[in-house]
């Protein structure tokens, strides 16, 4: 299938104006970047944030799920004032339901029905929740690593800024794939959600921006329409 012709490389918003000032602008333009974080630390709305950020711009955007229920994901979202089944009825947002075995398949195809729909509804912003279902299909660990390359390969050559969730917890000793993927992504974030003393705090970290200086600190943050940082770095050392 043709491709879109390559496009000058430029910063794109992340979706929140602090985090946005923390990286000199954002995400770089078609680049595919990774946010890991345990249950409840935050990553999904951090994922919807980005893409309602598109959708303010009139960027067509799409949302790649492996678990989620479209009908649960709206009614969720919908719950933080984003109204995704009104936005998908104005054909700018796109819900994609798929299985990590077809993402193996668009592997061995080169694309598949994704890159299909991403070029003909020209995808500017994509988000795959998450990553992680699907590196564990591959069982070794070279299976994993030509696996991810190849994933890696094929999101450079749609020309849309990608953003990769990963489960885990970003303080526990990485697995083979979470190496792989955190070395190949073009940005990192980690996102923590930990007990001091009774009660549970979220926090952001920006691990690396290839082709960028950013912050070094590491942030707390709120949940209510979206992430919210606070603008007052945590001092302290995090442990779980």
């Amino acid at each position: 299938m043709k491709k879109r012709a390559a496009q000058k490389k430029g910063k794109v918003s992340t979706g929140n104006e602090f985090l946005d000032r923390l990286t000199n602008g954002g995400f770089e333009k078609n680049s595919s970047n990774l946010v890991v974080g345990n249950s409840g630390s935050g990553k999904t709305i951090f994922g919807v944030q980005f893409l309602i950020e598109g959708l303010k711009k009139n960027e067509a955007c799409m949302y790649l799920t492996f678990e989620e229920k479209k009908e649960n994901f709206y009614d969720n979202m919908l719950d933080l004032g984003w109204n995704l089944a009104e936005l998908e009825k104005k054909g700018k947002f796109h819900f994609l339901q798929y299985s990590p075995k077809k993402v193996k398949t668009m592997l061995e195809e080169g694309g598949g029905i994704i890159e299909t729909i991403i070029v003909r509804e020209k995808i500017t912003r994509l988000v795959i929740d998450s990553i992680t279902s699907f590196v564990v299909l591959f069982d070794r660990e070279i299976r994993k690593r030509e696996a991810v390359l190849s994933l890696f390969n094929i999101l450079r050559n749609w020309n849309c800024t990608t953003l990769l969730i990963y489960e885990g917890n970003p303080l526990q000793k990485k697995s083979i794939d979470n190496q792989i993927l955190e070395f190949e992504c073009d940005s990192l974030i980690y996102l923590y959600y930990l007990r001091e003393k009774d009660t549970r705090n979220r926090f952001l970290e920006v691990i690396k921006m290839r082709g960028s200086e950013h912050e070094k600190k590491i942030y707390p943050f709120t949940i209510d329409q979206g992430i919210t940082l606070i603008n007052k770095p945590y001092i302290g050392k995090l442990k779980e």
